[in-house]
């Protein structure tokens, strides 16, 4: 992992065979975000993404083992009862220029990810609704 702090946001790139979830966290501990909107590039493999079912208020989730393209990666970070949450969703192209897309849980650097973290001044916070099953920002 590289960071490097800008006046006004942050760039993280993510070198090979790097935890997507699990190095943004370390990285976001470090320079103590509590609050951000992100945004990236970059390749993936072995990724877990989830689609969120309102009615069973549970994600449905899926594997990805090969290599993918992220054509868009986005999410932001809170905080939940003291602890970081990341919460990212992501669009993904195979060798086949077949699109998948969802919410991502996990997944490894094959090549590189560059992302640009837009940190807020204060921490964004969240909180649990029994309605959605979500824990949704509280603002």
């Amino acid at each position: 992992m590289k960071l490097k702090n800008f006046d006004n946001y942050l760039v993280l790139r993510l070198e090979k065979n790097e935890e997507i979830i699990a190095t943004l966290r370390v990285a976001l501990q470090r320079v103590k975000i509590e609050g951000a909107f992100f945004y990236g590039l970059g390749v993936g493999k072995e990724l877990e993404l989830g689609y969120f079912d309102a009615q069973h208020k549970s994600y449905v989730r899926k594997e990805f083992h090969d290599e993918y393209e992220f054509t868009s990666l986005v999410g932001n970070v809170s905080m939940v009862d003291g602890e970081l949450v990341i919460h990212c969703h992501v669009a993904i192209t195979d060798a086949a220029f077949n699109a998948f897309g969802g919410h991502l849980f996990k997944g490894t650097v094959p090549a590189t990810l560059e992302i640009i973290i837009l940190p807020f001044t204060s921490p964004l916070t969240r909180f649990h609704d029994n309605t959605t099953g979500l824990n949704l920002l509280e603002l």
